[in-house]
């Protein structure tokens, strides 16, 4: 009988990759969006794990509201601290695996080379700490079960995201100013589920050493360089995108100046890094475009 796993917040744009690259591996994986599995219920949680007995958890599920966990903190720490803490608790009770999705917002972000994975964490805005207790607490309670995998910058076809928003804007705005200030990784939820499935399956197979590893797609940009990228894949004036800074869209929440991860530990699992965040684009671009301009 193979190895049964669950996926949390599964109806989300990751999770949903996530399903589907299981399905492309043919194991068996159970679907849980927030009404089937309240991460932060024990209640709910432990039928979950009574009915399923998964031997491997993706948790997708998360707390994405960055500016609103400004005012609401308790909210966003139920879901992004206490939810992890829970499943970690489940996993231990029944000996599976975790693997916990993450952010770059545990960091500082003043950085001026990418953040190692065993850096220090230094979080800046309340979404960024409520994500920093969920990975204590996965690291906390399975220290040799636990995985945790930090991303950033995500998109994919399944839901709204910046390149989406991107791709629909070029088609009605004459100019767009975009921030330059911030550099980041824009990373493919193809490519991290791909990877999330092959480090859940290499734990498994006692290959991938517990604790943190960096899911972002390689290289690093701007959101204006991003922009532009988008532009000229769609065959338009990358000129018509103008740079500005983080000060003319200020937000409650700050957002890293510098969010750029490196990838080193993958070696440690013989899992190679994700792809340059350019070729993955391009790779992404035709389901991206038909996902917005159907």
């Amino acid at each position: 009988m193979s190895a049964v796993w669950l996926v949390t917040g599964a109806a989300g744009m990751l999770g949903r990759d996530v399903l589907a690259r299981l399905a492309d591996e043919d194991v068996t994986a159970v679907a849980a969006d927030r009404k089937a599995v309240d991460v932060a219920d024990p209640g709910s949680v432990r039928a979950a794990f009574e009915e399923h007995r998964p031997a491997v958890v993706v948790n997708c599920a998360a707390w994405t509201a960055v500016d609103d966990a400004e005012t609401m903190e308790a909210s966003a720490l139920l879901v992004n601290g206490t939810g992890p803490e829970v499943l970690a608790a489940a996993c231990r009770e029944h000996g599976a695996v975790l693997l916990q999705v993450s952010t770059d917002y545990v960091f500082a972000g003043d950085a001026e080379k990418p953040y190692a994975e065993d850096d220090p964490t230094g979080p800046r805005s309340a979404y960024g700490r409520t994500k920093l207790a969920g990975e204590r607490a996965v690291l906390g309670t399975l220290p040799d079960t636990g995985y945790v995998v930090r991303t950033a910058w995500l998109y994919g076809a399944g839901s709204g995201n910046f390149v989406r928003t991107m791709i629909r804007l070029e088609g009605v705005k004459d100019t767009l100013d975009v921030v330059d200030d911030q550099r980041g990784q824009p990373t493919w939820t193809v490519d991290l589920a791909d990877r999330l499935v092959r480090l859940g399956q290499a734990a498994l197979a006692g290959t991938a050493p517990a604790g943190v590893y960096h899911g972002t797609g390689g290289g690093e940009t701007t959101w204006f360089g991003l922009t532009r990228e988008i532009f000229r894949l769609l065959g338009a004036d990358p000129e018509r995108v103008r740079p500005t800074t983080s000060a003319a869209f200020a937000r409650p929440a700050p957002r890293p100046a510098y969010g750029v991860l490196g990838h080193d530990r993958w070696s440690v699992a013989g899992i190679e890094p994700i792809r340059d965040w350019r070729e993955a684009l391009e790779a992404a671009f035709p389901a991206l475009v038909a996902a917005e301009r159907p």
